[in-house]
């Protein structure tokens, strides 16, 4: 899909400026064309990531013709910039992991008891501890530790 950005020249005192309609808040910067181009396709898929992640897909792209009226660009240049949505699909992938015996069989009543798959259950564990995660920047650790609490073990 290809994002219409509109590009705000710089001077000698102001950055390069890039910003992109269709997604509210989106932009980029530098202090050459280059560098501020450059940021550009990172930020659109951060800013696509984020809106999938909490409302759901991303807005269609804007035509260039019509964005090119708006008086907040007069003197602004345009380009287009390719993101690949593919990347950023939910499309389920078949995975191989290793596990006790002991612990599948828990997974797997768990999962059982809520009503839920191996899979789904194991998939919202993994979002689950990557929200504790990023709540308490505790990276690489769990949430007990983080929190100063000794983990409960597993049984």
């Amino acid at each position: 899909m290809r994002y219409p950005i509109a590009i705000e020249p710089g001077t000698r005192s102001k950055a390069w400026g890039v910003v992109v309609p269709d997604l509210p808040g989106c932009h980029s910067a530098g202090d050459s064309l280059d560098e501020a181009l450059s940021g550009a396709p990172e930020a659109i898929a951060l800013w696509i990531e984020d809106h999938v992640d909490r409302i759901g897909a991303p807005p269609s792209p804007s035509s260039i013709d019509v964005l090119r009226r708006d008086r907040r660009f007069r003197g602004w240049v345009w380009a287009l910039v390719e993101v690949d949505l593919a990347k950023l699909a939910d499309r389920t992938e078949r995975i191989n992991i290793t596990m006790s015996m002991r612990l599948l069989r828990r997974v797997d009543a768990h999962a059982r008891k809520s009503g839920d798959s191996r899979s789904g259950f194991l998939a919202r564990g993994a979002l689950r501890l990557m929200s504790d995660e990023a709540a308490t920047g505790a990276r690489g650790r769990t949430p007990a530790k983080a929190a100063g609490r000794r983990p409960r073990p597993i049984r």
